[in-house]
């Protein structure tokens, strides 16, 4: 699309604005938003003023900003011509991450895509989901190469979400044969009392999270039949003792809230052709004082083996509203420790 640079303000020395023509009149509709309201984020997160002439769009701001949000638009219409949609969370990886979709590379029956541009996707039923950080896109590479990742960091970096997403679409494509979702049945810091009816009742308080990401990637009836066929477990922890789990793909939910002699029954339940995730965050350890944690047991006796990663997310990964990053940045700055 052609772009143009008007001359400098001869007091600044910066351009007065840059023009981006674009040749699709119906794809700039979608790119602009209902009410212009994707040029809005962009003017919000950018801090720079975009306005819209026919088919073209000026951009006027300061010339580093300007040339940021030139990217973010381009990329964005980029996207539109391969036939994909525009979400609030597309607009704000595209801020995060600065870089061009560039042409693909697929490797066939893969439901990760790898492009050219560092861009990483997984392929699931509902969705097509894409790292919105570098660190996302770092962790999403790890959980592909290695047998067992670590991803560790504070709430709605998207720990769980993307390894969950991982793993459906590598049991789409016959990779795994089934997926094991697990975490801790731990209060967080109230008790609950006991809980009405059987087991399935008591636990799936617990593991709500879990079933809400599995219900982003996979349709209501289709989650439903594979639960029924133990294709997809969900279960507390303290079920995972005994087992052998080969051919699945297993995620340890809230790990921080594993002790260490949990922690090391779960990983050693590893079987063949399996691969295994273990998220958690350490400002969020529940269990009881003097109780050690698993999850930074593991950190200290497993880093330096290979085959396992560890990937840390920071406040700056945190992809849920906008305040959690500050009220993260917050608490952390009260406990520096």
């Amino acid at each position: 699309m052609p772009t143009t640079a008007l001359p400098p303000r001869p007091d600044t020395g910066t351009p007065a604005e840059i023009l981006l023509e674009f040749p699709d009149n119906r794809l700039l509709i979608e790119l602009c938003g209902e009410f212009d309201c994707n040029l809005a984020e962009i003017e919000a997160r950018l801090s720079v003023q975009i306005l819209r002439r026919g088919n073209q769009l000026a951009v006027h701001g300061e010339e580093e900003l300007q040339a940021e949000a030139v990217k973010v638009l381009r990329a964005l219409y980029q996207r539109l011509e391969s036939g994909r949609g525009i979400e609030p969370g597309d607009i704000d990886r595209e801020i995060r991450m600065g870089e061009s979709v560039e042409e693909t590379g697929t490797r066939d029956g893969d439901q990760l895509e790898m492009f050219r541009g560092g861009r990483v996707e997984i392929h699931t039923r509902k969705k097509r989901v894409e790292p919105r950080t570098e660190a996302q896109k770092t962790y999403v590479r790890a959980l592909m190469e290695n047998e067992l990742g670590f991803g560790i960091g504070p709430a709605g970096t998207g720990k769980t979400y993307l390894a969950v997403a991982v793993g459906i679409s590598l049991f789409l494509e016959g990779a795994v044969d089934r997926i094991i979702l697990s975490r801790p049945a731990v209060e967080a810091g109230e008790k609950l009392g006991y809980l009405p009816g059987d087991m399935k009742d008591k636990v799936d308080p617990y593991m709500q999270p879990l079933y809400d990401a599995l219900n982003d990637f996979l349709p209501g009836k289709q989650v439903a039949k594979l639960i029924e066929e133990k294709k997809i477990e969900i279960a507390p922890l303290a079920f995972m003792r005994g087992r052998t789990l080969a051919n699945a793909f297993v995620v340890l939910d809230e790990a921080q809230n594993a002790t260490t002699m949990q922690m090391k029954m779960f990983l050693t339940r590893l079987g063949e052709g399996s691969r295994m995730v273990i998220t958690g965050d350490r400002s969020q350890v529940d269990l009881p004082r003097g109780v050690t944690s698993g999850l930074a047991d593991a950190e200290r006796l497993l880093g330096h083996i290979d085959g396992i990663s560890f990937n840390y997310f920071t406040a700056k990964d945190v992809v849920r509203h906008p305040l959690v990053a500050k009220i993260i940045n917050a608490y952390d700055a009260d406990n520096p420790a």
